[in-house]
């Protein structure tokens, strides 16, 4: 690991990553030349090399955070087996098309003149011209990453369980990531078992949109598909987590109309990712 990548790593804000890693026989031919052009990356060079270009964009002596040019490189996988060999599995970074969207909510939430600043006019019009049309419609309906900043949102827990494949990476004593992973078809299962028994005993619920939308999302790739919850530097904050036990016996509570266990686990949610929503208020 590399001092450079690490202190680039820990100098963008936590973010977490919910990604879809499709083998190698999802992809068309010029994609899977591509990953055979990269594979030999570790995941932590890859994650590091994406961190220092992050920070050389929003740097640039023109203000300008678009990638420029960039060919597609690919994430890899590799998830055990039951013969205990690994699978390779891969997640392009579409990060053209990820920015894109981002500066397009931004556009949404941020005041004018702070914009202005952060993703000037200029910059998102020299944007638009280099975005080929036909590969970012296609992008954006088949996009294999989801973010969130200084937190992770409850439904994305659904998803994994406790007892699913796990990466922890570190930097020295200080946790840079863990990642929980497990087969899309299980994952698709969980979610719509859990919106199933909320639809019918808490309706009400946000987070029933969001698994329905998570599972609509999920339908979309290859049914030997693979996700990865990608905790990022929010790691630090709550890891050793258990989040993804306390939502399903919430839903499991609620299920058994046990309101005394469902407040119980909510609670432990709530006071969980309390530290880290105070964080993200400072920032």
């Amino acid at each position: 690991m590399t001092p450079a990548g690490t202190s680039a790593r820990r100098r963008l804000p936590p973010t977490s990553y919910l990604r879809v890693f499709e083998p190698l026989r999802a992809y068309d031919d010029d994609a899977q030349l591509a990953i055979a052009a990269q594979r030999g990356v570790n995941r932590t060079a890859f994650e590091e090399r994406a961190a220092i270009e992050s920070l050389e964009r929003t740097t640039r002596g023109i203000t300008d955070p678009f990638p420029h040019d960039q060919a597609e490189r690919y994430r890899e996988l590799h998830y055990p087996g039951a013969d205990g060999l690994t699978t390779p599995y891969y997640c392009p970074d579409q990060l053209p098309t990820r920015a894109t969207l981002a500066a397009e909510q931004l556009d949404a939430t941020m005041r004018p003149a702070l914009l202005e600043l952060l993703v000037p006019e200029a910059a998102r019009g020299a944007n638009a011209g280099r975005i080929r049309h036909e590969s970012f419609a296609e992008d954006v309906a088949s996009l294999h990453t989801r973010s969130a900043t200084w937190g992770i949102p409850l439904g994305w827990f659904v998803l994994v369980n406790e007892d699913d494949h796990c990466e922890i990476e570190e930097d020295g004593n200080a946790l840079l990531t863990v990642r929980l992973s497990a087969p899309a078809i299980q994952a698709l299962e969980r979610a719509r078992f859990a919106a199933a028994s909320l639809a019918i005993h808490a309706p009400e619920l946000d987070i029933l949109d969001e698994l329905t939308s998570l599972g609509e999302w999920l339908s979309l790739f290859h049914e030997d598909s693979m996700i990865e919850l990608d905790y990022g530097l929010v790691a630090e904050k709550v890891w050793p987590d258990e989040s993804a036990q306390d939502l399903k016996l919430g839903i499991e509570s609620l299920a058994e109309q046990d309101m005394l266990g469902a407040a119980a686990a909510y609670r432990r949610l709530t006071s969980r990712w309390l530290k880290v929503r105070q964080l993200a208020r400072a920032n």
